[in-house]
């Protein structure tokens, strides 16, 4: 059977409800990836998903630290150069570099995290972060 979660996440979007998008959640929001050539992102963000090039061990498990851009609700509480959960090997290259609320270094610095409007997306995983991952959630979860 086929599942079409484009309309339900559309919806929350358009209707300006707080939304998360964790890992491939992050990804699907930008316009192409080259995980998926010809197959279209939602467009919400410009820009495109990348594959780690180089001799990295790919994909990216374990731990690794986020550099904060910027305050942000859902980053409250949280101390920069935080640790957190990542399993990935592809990342957003965002067209519009003011969404980036962190950014981490896996041979190359890239963005792990993106908010505009009621819009949060995280590249890592919060929900196997520890309590400091709990921290994000629970920010996320007050938000209106």
């Amino acid at each position: 059977y086929e599942l079409d979660l484009v309309d339900p996440i559309m919806k929350v979007i358009e209707d300006n409800k707080p939304f998360l998008g964790i890992c491939l959640g992050m990804e699907v929001l930008f316009e192409k990836s080259e995980e998926s050539p010809g197959v279209e992102g939602l467009g919400i963000f410009g820009g495109r998903v990348k594959k780690f090039k180089g001799s990295l061990k790919i994909p990216q498990i374990g731990w690794n630290q986020i550099k904060i851009q910027r305050e942000s609700a859902i980053l409250e509480g949280i101390p920069d150069n935080s640790f957190f959960y990542f399993v990935h090997s592809y990342y957003a290259d965002p067209k519009d570099k003011d969404i980036s609320l962190a950014k981490t270094d896996y041979g190359e610095e890239f963005v792990s995290a993106v908010e505009k409007g009621n819009i949060f997306a995280l590249q890592f995983h919060p929900e196997r972060s520890g309590d400091i991952g709990l921290r994000i959630l629970k920010n996320f979860a007050g938000l209106k």
